[in-house]
């Protein structure tokens, strides 16, 4: 049904989108947002996340790193300081894939919160990943993933487990869709194909919500991206907002006024 229900109403909201920009608020206004990509992608991944914020208002500072060259801590310091910079501004916003999460937390474990305003973590390995304790042994795994990729298990050598808990403004989202049954079959219940739910937790988030993505695509997912946006504005994520609502309010049409109808009359459907 959800399937359905986009397919009718997608090619609607494109065709209107230049027409529903005006009534966009400026909610990101004054407001900076730093996105750090996850293992072995690049800032590419988040170019859909990059354009529904700057429709919002924020200026977005997306940086890519060398993810597979070097050890977390040396990529932390190589990113974060020069990408907070050129953010200008006092306090900055955080959006965080997978081990950009973890990277973000390190930097704060060196130099403290006093710059980080609020944060989102899609699909972090907060506790690491059991992926990596299965196949970290492996040439192939550490020539694709790098000295960064073999920090990111659940054993003596994980980094994630050795972090101090969270102490600023952080919402995490966690997918429970896999695009891979084995890598699946290696992680403790429910997961996004490379990390677990539980995983994803920390200690010291203000909320969590989980939802049907998998880890590879979770930056690009409507859903994830209209929750990201939710948490950015209000410090919660948004448990009534739905599938249709959210690919509305991704293409800057909120109340449905871009396909003719009013907010109320969407709501009754």
């Amino acid at each position: 049904m959800k399937t359905f229900e986009t397919l009718l109403v997608l090619p609607l909201i494109l065709a209107n989108c230049v027409q529903a920009q005006p009534s966009l608020k400026d909610t990101g206004a004054g407001r900076c947002v730093v996105l750090l990509h996850g293992l072995a992608r690049t800032e590419t991944s988040f170019a859909v996340m990059e354009a529904v914020l700057k429709t919002e208002g924020y200026k977005v500072v997306r940086p890519g790193y060398p993810s597979t060259s070097a050890r977390i801590e040396e990529l932390a310091r190589q990113t974060l300081p020069a990408a907070v910079k050129s953010c200008g501004t006092e306090k900055v916003d955080f959006v965080t894939h997978s081990m950009g999460g973890i990277l973000l937390r390190q930097w704060v474990a060196d130099v403290g919160d006093g710059h980080v305003g609020r944060a989102v973590m899609l699909a972090p390995p907060n506790h690491g990943s059991e992926v990596v304790d299965a196949l970290g042994a492996l040439a192939a795994f550490n020539w694709m993933n790098g000295p960064a990729g073999a920090q990111m298990g659940t054993g003596k050598n994980s980094l994630p487990l050795r972090l101090p808990p969270v102490t600023f403004d952080l919402g995490v989202i966690a997918g429970t869709q896999s695009l891979n049954p084995y890598f699946s079959s290696l992680l403790p219940g429910r997961d996004d194909g490379k990390v677990s739910v539980k995983s994803a937790r920390v200690q010291g988030m203000r909320d969590f919500i989980t939802l049907p993505v998998t880890h590879t695509f979770i930056m690009m997912n409507p859903t994830a991206i209209a929750q990201t946006m939710a948490y950015l504005n209000a410090g919660k994520f948004d448990r009534s907002l739905g599938f249709v609502d959210a690919v509305l309010d991704t293409f800057g049409c909120p109340d449905a006024e871009c396909l003719g109808v009013s907010g109320d009359s969407d709501a009754e459907r």
